[in-house]
């Protein structure tokens, strides 16, 4: 992903969209699929008949109470929704061909008043002020919007050496009316990003994870062992430039082999900017960083998985600071990893405490429910929901459905909701379901793959402390504090 457009190059779609909002859905949910007493905990799979095309399954106290379906140039094949940030009463959604800004100052009735036609890869977004980072981590011909594949059309070609990624920023002082300011080109791109802001002032550091490294790749030629640091400010967001590209594994990270796969840069980074404390997911490594220095982040720990984890993809601090939640991706999101074949400890999220600023593990947590072989389902992206005194995260897994479970005691994870909608085919493997489940301001939203946001709802005694929380900004790799 790449850049240096003028606004005309953006395609906006606001009034015209905005009317297409449709109604809740109205499906009669299944009766909720209890496993058996302690199966999550004893690692015993439930015995539950699997949960066919057009059925869902639910718990009791969780339900959806909305959904917008993806649109017009956002519906073609392979054009999946993405990653969710949210600024005030708007939620903005990536996707594979742009972003899209949302009005949930009603969540039950959310309206589309926004889309930017910018294609560039994920389009994973956060936001900061009354700015809009955005990844690219697609080679483009240019660092426009109306750039084209660095590939060619047969995606054979050798990219030319001045295709541009990075990250794009946008002005969104205006949700509905969203204007390019500035492109900066990072070094391999940016597949995700995360923002540390500074302790005093309106700069924040953006750190630029990539990964993806091969021959004759413009400024990314293996080894790949660094992130990007860029320095944005508020104010003068046109200034924004690299300041920093700290080696993050001078030995070169895992090697692979067997399960794990190699290090050559990180996946996902999620900072704690109020504790100066990240954790990184970086392919074979799990890490702990000091950001105390923004601009210099640092190393302090490091561990790796070899049995159980193929691809550590994201990571979730806990409120307190005390653990971590890191996720792997087994299969890439795109297989059933959710099957009894797997099992319970693969494809789960790895829960790891803080001692003396390193990492100790836990347990894993997995959804106590199978999927079919025609499901992709795995550990994806999530966020912490503000209960104080209590550690609770609402996760995404894809087909898999959205799950909320407890990590209060990080040995015993217990999940506490969920919804799952069943298989899109029972006759084959067709991608789809929640990319993020994130909890903001009193509800869950979703950013399916092919089915557009959905909002739900979860009635229970800690979901209603959780509502009484309010946020003005929310970014899931940038966690506020509210529990300590």
């Amino acid at each position: 992903m790449r850049w240096s457009v003028s606004v005309g190059a953006l395609v906006l779609t606001a009034g015209v969209l905005a009317s297409g909002v449709v109604a809740p859905a109205t499906a009669e949910p299944l009766e909720p699929l209890e496993p058996a007493p302690g199966a999550e905990l004893a690692g015993i799979e439930p015995a539950q008949p699997r949960v066919r095309s057009g059925e869902v399954d639910r718990s009791r106290n969780m339900r959806q109470v909305a959904r917008l379906p993806l649109v017009g140039a956002f519906t073609g094949d392979g054009d999946y929704g993405t990653d969710l940030a949210f600024t005030g009463h708007h939620a903005i959604a990536g996707n594979y061909e742009g972003f899209t800004v949302y009005d949930i100052k009603k969540p039950q009735r959310p309206r589309r008043v926004a889309q930017v036609i910018c294609p560039g890869g994920q389009n994973d977004v956060s936001v900061y002020r009354d700015l809009l980072i955005v990844s690219v981590d697609w080679l483009r011909t240019d660092d426009t919007c109306a750039s084209d594949s660095a590939y060619g059309d047969d995606g054979r070609d050798t990219p030319a050496p001045e295709s541009w990624w990075g990250i794009r920023l946008f002005d969104i002082s205006d949700p509905a009316e969203p204007r390019f300011i500035r492109s900066i080109r990072t070094e391999c791109g940016s597949h995700t990003h995360t923002l540390a802001p500074a302790r005093k002032g309106s700069t924040v550091y953006v750190y630029v994870s990539s990964f993806e490294t091969g021959p004759g790749l413009p400024n990314c030629e293996p080894p790949h062992d660094s992130i990007s640091v860029v320095k944005v400010s508020a104010a003068n967001p046109e200034r924004a430039r690299v300041v920093n590209e700290p080696v993050l594994f001078p030995d070169g990270g895992s090697g692979g082999g067997g399960y794990s796969s190699a290090t050559s840069g990180c996946h996902d980074i999620t900072a704690y900017p109020k504790r100066n404390l990240a954790a990184g997911a970086c392919m074979g490594d799990g890490i702990l960083l000091d950001i105390s220095n923004r601009a210099k982040p640092r190393v302090i720990d490091r561990v790796r998985d070899t049995r159980n984890f193929a691809f550590w993809h994201s990571a979730t601090i806990s409120g307190s600071g005390r653990s971590v939640v890191f996720t792997d991706e087994l299969g890439g999101g795109g297989s059933p990893t959710c099957n009894k074949e797997v099992g319970r400890k693969r494809g789960a999220n790895g829960i790891y405490v803080i001692r003396n600023r390193q990492l100790k593990f836990r347990s894993y947590y997995k959804i106590p429910r199978v999927q079919s072989d025609t499901e992709n389902c795995v550990a994806h992206n999530g966020s912490l929901v503000p209960v104080k005194g209590r550690d609770i995260m609402v996760q995404a897994w894809y087909q898999g459905g959205t799950s909320v479970f407890d990590f209060t005691n990080p040995r015993r994870p217990k999940e506490l909701a969920h919804f799952d909608r069943g298989a899109i085919s029972d006759d084959r493997l067709v991608d789809g379901g929640s990319w993020s489940s994130y909890w903001y301001n009193g509800y869950v939203y979703s950013s399916d793959l092919v089915r557009g946001l959905e909002v739900f709802k979860v009635k229970a005694p800690w979901a209603k402390k959780a509502s009484k929380v309010k946020q003005s900004v929310f970014n899931a790799q940038s966690q506020p504090t509210f529990n300590s």
